[in-house]
């Protein structure tokens, strides 16, 4: 089969489109037809080697051998491994895998679920990883209800754009900050008020906010405490903005009570069923960005090395016989 292999930490050019062994479902796994996969941090991350301690995951000073990219998916059950009673071959699925960015990949029951039936296999490709994040964010930590003021720094990012329709689905008011040339998209999401961070920097505001999830980073952890009511919370969620700031949150988490802990969002059956029901009730739909091919994922991995990426990168994935 077709796979993205990594060879090295770096730019884009460490992605390999190359032959590979097709995988096997173990107990309690399926093996899917990828049929769509997308881009989220951590393969960002991965591809630079950086934040470090992704290396004891990936590799030290390289990745392991026929290391294969990619998590999130969407595609079609192909055949069942021992025990697995909830899946069974053609059944269409979302979810989390190791190695998604191939023509075929295994996956853990618990990490995956049926695809909304409103999304296409690209769409449905584009929700696990940041939409679990978004929603475990601010359904479980943040405890957003009806009538909270929530604030989004990031807002038209893979995280950012669900978090935005999640918020408003759990019934907040909801405000995004984001680059003048996203307000409108974010607007579109849904969002009551946008903020254009080139024009005017939140933490300086008069608002004051219930929940704030900060997928950037941008400022001090103080400063954007400031525009937190009194029992108010800072969710930390970047990996972005460095270790230093990482360290800061989960340090300043056991001592000030409106900073949120950083938390480690997982993909799980349950999450995302909850966030099928979501899709299916017209509450949250995937924004996607761009759309490549398997056999041209080092282009996208190298416009998010640009920087200008917004929503989600897909990748399109056609199995092949193997």
């Amino acid at each position: 089969m077709n796979a993205i292999v990594q060879t090295a930490y770096g730019s884009s050019d460490v992605m390999e489109y190359r032959q590979v062994d097709k995988p096997e479902p173990g107990e309690g796994q399926v093996l899917v037809r990828v049929m769509a996969t997308s881009l989220a941090a951590g393969e960002y991350f991965g591809m630079r080697g950086k934040p470090l301690p992704i290396r004891f995951y990936m590799g030290l000073l390289k990745p392991k051998p026929g290391f294969i990219v990619g998590i999130d998916f969407a595609g079609v059950v192909e055949s069942i491994g021992g025990g697995v009673t909830e899946f069974r071959p053609g059944d269409e699925v979302y979810g989390e895998c190791h190695g998604s960015c191939a023509e075929f990949a295994v996956a853990d029951v618990g990490s995956i679920a049926p695809k909304p039936r409103n999304l296409t296999f690209e769409q449905a490709a584009a929700v696990p990883t940041s939409a679990c994040t978004a929603l475990q964010a601010l359904r479980d930590h943040g405890k957003v209800r009806p009538g909270h003021k929530v604030l989004i720094n990031g807002a038209s990012g893979g995280v950012g754009t669900f978090a935005v329709q999640i918020a408003k689905a759990l019934g907040a008011e909801v405000t995004g900050v984001c680059s003048t040339r996203n307000v409108e998209m974010v607007r579109s999401l849904g969002a009551d008020h946008v903020i254009d961070y080139t024009k005017e920097d939140f933490t300086k505001g008069s608002a004051r906010y219930d929940v704030i999830l900060d997928n950037v980073g941008s400022h001090s952890l103080s400063d954007t405490r400031r525009v937190l009511e009194s029992d108010g919370l800072l969710l930390p969620s970047s990996g972005h903005a460095g270790m230093s700031w990482v360290i800061a949150a989960a340090i300043s988490s056991m001592f000030v009570r409106q900073q949120g802990r950083v938390f480690m969002a997982l993909t799980d059956t349950k999450s995302l069923l909850a966030l099928g029901e979501l899709i299916e009730a017209g509450m949250v739909t995937p924004a996607i960005d761009r759309t490549y091919p398997l056999s041209e994922t080092a282009r996208a991995f190298e416009y998010l090395d640009e920087g200008h990426a917004r929503a989600k990168v897909v990748v399109s994935v056609t199995a092949s016989a193997a």
